[in-house]
């Protein structure tokens, strides 16, 4: 077989693939591994969605192709819960798009803005993907530094005006991951005026926009003054509703962004599964809807308490995030990078994190505890980590 192409050879390894092969030969040795590292909810789907699911299955109607452009009652689902949540009106026939999970569509919306030797803005630490689809279309991806003394959010003045000229794409994402940090109404619109004065598309991911705590509600990009203008947002239904396995999310905002992410996908992939885009209308239109997410709120905001207040018995600096199941902890004092410690803790305490290099360069320095396991294994697991490791 000949060589595999470039771009498949300068791809970096999977992050949590390597994370598994780790995990996996811990189990062989007789560890009792608690993965606290990929961001996987542990709970069920709520039982409304999985009914709909059922029914929606077992109609013949639904076995055959998706209409190209998704199923219009998900579609109006979507711009409802815009309108009820952010206020913002979008037009469900030009600006909503369903996707095969938002890693897609943010994967995707490179090759439909970026040529070769074109710029992507990019925030690091950050999901990797952003990087990778700039990679995919032939571009350079411009790292952008978030950095805890500016609140985890990039610096837009530091950004070369040549640069910012070049670029096609600005990647963001508030709640933030890998960082749990949050952007506020006056950065967005800082955003939005860049974005504007350099001609570039913004491109955010919301995944986690309903993942917050102490009442706060994370605003999306279109609220702001002129933001559907100059943006294309990602939703999903992932750690929403608990969906990650079903593969579904969204596109929203400005219509030409929308129209061109529709060109592409048909010409790569033929939709989403009618049914799944049945269970995710009964996911935004069913009363159950609100009482759900209440009470996964309380759920990882107690998971966040147990795992804040360990981390701060044992001596570290550390503020609680507002937002995400994530927390984002500095690496101790004696270790010379995140993954040495990440090793050391799987080895020493069978607790499996995220090393914050996997996000990017400006990760280092830094690991990422997912709460992503019940509230008794997790206080088993800070119990093991204060047992082995102090902050110094």
């Amino acid at each position: 077989m000949k060589n595999t192409a470039e771009r498949i050879r300068l791809l970096p390894k999977y992050l949590f693939a390597e994370i598994d092969k780790k995990v996996k030969k811990a189990q062989q040795k007789g560890i009792d591994v608690i993965k606290l590292g990929i961001g996987d909810p542990d709970s069920p789907t709520p039982d409304y969605i999985i009914r709909r699911m059922q029914e929606e299955v077992a109609n013949p109607a639904n076995h055959t192709y998706p209409p190209d452009e998704g199923v219009q009652s998900f579609k109006e689902a979507v711009a409802d819960y815009y309108r009820r949540r952010h206020g913002v009106e979008l037009d469900p026939e030009s600006e909503v798009m369903p996707l095969i999970g938002s890693k897609e569509g943010i994967a995707h919306i490179s090759f439909c803005f970026t040529d070769p030797g074109d710029v992507n803005l990019v925030p690091d630490p950050g999901y990797p993907v952003y990087g990778i689809g700039t990679l995919f279309a032939g571009g350079e991806a411009y790292e952008m530094p978030l950095l805890e003394e500016n609140g985890f959010l990039p610096d837009l003045k530091s950004i070369p005006a040549e640069t910012a000229r070049r670029a096609k794409l600005l990647f963001l994402n508030y709640p933030n991951n890998p960082t749990g940090a949050v952007a506020t109404p006056d950065f967005f619109e800082a955003v939005a005026a860049f974005a504007r004065q350099n001609d570039l598309l913004v491109c955010h991911d919301a995944a986690y926009s309903e993942i917050a705590f102490d009442d706060y509600r994370p605003p999306s990009f279109l609220e702001t003054a002129g933001g559907k203008d100059v943006c294309i947002e990602f939703g999903s239904l992932s750690k929403t509703f608990n969906m990650t396995g079903w593969r579904i999310g969204y596109a929203v905002g400005k219509a030409a962004a929308v129209e061109a992410l529709y060109r592409f996908k048909t010409n790569i992939d033929s939709g989403l599964f009618k049914a799944v885009q049945h269970a995710g209308l009964e996911a935004f239109t069913n009363p159950q809807m609100e009482p759900f997410l209440k009470e996964l709120r309380e759920k990882y905001q107690r998971r966040r308490d147990i795992v804040v207040q360990a981390l701060q018995e044992a001596g570290w600096p550390l503020q609680a995030p507002r937002a995400t199941f994530y927390v984002w902890a500095p690496v101790p004092r004696g270790f010379f990078t995140s993954e040495e410690f990440v090793s050391h803790l799987l080895e020493e305490t069978g607790l499996v994190v995220t090393p914050g290099r996997g996000f990017g360069r400006h990760g280092e320095g830094y690991f990422r505890i997912a709460l992503t396991v019940d509230e008794e294994r997790l206080k088993e697991a800070m119990e093991r980590l204060q047992g082995a490791v102090e902050y110094r």
